[in-house]
């Protein structure tokens, strides 16, 4: 890790020299640690080296950017995914110069798999015997994934309340999977008392600081597909406050190695039923727990871990919190399928939901460009639409059909 200069934890500011430790020894969980490089020497590599002339397809491409010495060998693609401009979404928002930053094309259908695949480098430059994580299910998913392909044994807990369909994708993949009775806070607690036990790499994104190196990878993708420009809005859903933290330092440091001059507005989004972050931005104060009670599993976090990098990113860029409501997340998921073809899961789409709530009450100027990160894929929690989808049973007859449409108004084309 010959780039990482220093680490300094974001609550006592104790600066510690560069190393593996996670969270600051005298702050405990607490003390979340800032990641800080040699910007001279990663000004050089990309002097020498820029951006535009890489091959690399993957967020590898942005290895002198990351605390790895190389790529990790043999894992899946991850990275590199589209950015979208939807006519027809845009004009049902109303809104011109809306961007789609798809995640839900990455290996496990998530983003969070940025996070996973630097978390697997440094576990194997580490020599660690296994790597483990607590996650509601996202997380889990990606290490599951992608260490099953880089050949390295992963140990999972989740809650109870994991979504099937995550589940699966975890058992088919990990290691060993523990259902832990509880909340994710309860995992949390198993997971960081069996890592310290057994001598797993921690891959909880909460408080490994390394992990948001992988995460800011999608905003640094954005710029380029930008035609490297920087957007005003950058939208993001938040729950442990760890992907929204990660695009802030993505435009910081782009400023800082000379790439750009300016860094865009930043929008959380939380869901109304679990939105610590967005209180206590709106608040002016530090975060304090909540009672978690939303459908978007993802973000279902009442105690956050990574709030004081989450307010940091929202102060400094001059951006805003908003929550939206389960319902407007869901009008989200068919907004953004319906008129995309994008399936994000409730907590994929809560950014998109943020979105209209805020082009609707004039936050967002009409001229300004939006980034929008759908972080997950709809396959992740489909249950979610339970209620929600106008679906037609019908007898295996062709007059019914034409019964259906004719009782919707509606012609062939209809």
């Amino acid at each position: 890790m010959a780039k990482v200069k220093r680490l300094t934890c974001m609550k006592c500011e104790k600066v510690y020299d560069r190393g593996l430790e996670i969270i600051c020894p005298e702050c405990g969980l607490d003390g979340i640690l800032d990641v800080e490089y040699d910007y001279d020497e990663m000004r050089s590599s990309l002097k020498s080296r820029p951006l535009a002339s890489r091959p690399e397809r993957n967020i590898f491409r942005y290895v002198d950017m990351l605390p790895l010495s190389q790529p990790p060998p043999g894992m899946l693609e991850v990275g590199w995914t589209p950015l979208y401009s939807f006519p027809r979404l845009n004009a049902a928002l109303g809104h011109e110069h809306v961007h789609i930053k798809d995640d839900t094309v990455n290996p496990s259908a998530s983003l969070k798999d940025r996070a996973s695949a630097v978390a697997i480098g440094m576990a194997l430059e580490a020599g660690r015997p296994g790597i483990a994580c607590a996650s509601t299910g996202n997380a889990a998913s990606s290490l599951a994934v992608l260490s099953a392909s880089a050949g390295l044994s992963s140990y999972i807990f989740v809650p109870e309340t994991i979504p099937k369909p995550k589940l699966y994708q975890i058992g088919a993949c990990a290691t060993r999977v523990f259902r832990v009775k509880g909340t994710y806070e309860d995992a949390f607690g198993v997971a960081t008392a069996s890592i310290g036990k057994w001598g797993w790499y921690n891959r909880n994104c909460a408080i490994n600081p390394y992990l948001v190196e992988g995460k800011k990878t999608c905003s640094l993708e954005i710029y380029e597909q930008l035609g490297y420009k920087v957007p005003d809005w950058v939208v993001v859903s938040m729950g442990d406050g760890c992907i929204i933290s990660g695009q802030w330092k993505a435009f910081k440091e782009l400023e800082l190695l000379g790439e750009t001059d300016r860094a865009p507005k930043l929008l959380g989004v939380q869901a109304r039923g679990c939105k610590p972050i967005v209180d206590a931005c709106v608040e002016c104060r530090d975060v304090t727990p909540v009672e978690a009670n939303t459908i978007a599993d993802s973000i279902r976090v009442g105690e956050p871990r990574n709030w004081r990098k989450a307010l940091r990113a929202l102060r400094e860029s001059g951006g805003c919190a908003i929550s939206v409501t389960d319902e407007e997340i869901v009008s989200a998921m068919l907004l953004l399928s319906r008129e995309a073809g994008v399936f994000a899961e409730p907590a994929g789409a809560t950014g998109l939901a943020g979105l209209r709530s805020a082009l609707g009450q004039g936050m967002i100027g009409k001229d300004e460009t939006v980034a929008v990160l759908i972080t997950g894929s709809g396959l992740k929690d489909p249950s979610s639409l339970d209620g929600a989808l106008d679906i037609a049973d019908i007898p295996a007859d062709v007059e019914a059909v034409a019964r259906h449409m004719r009782s919707q108004g509606k012609g062939a084309g209809g």
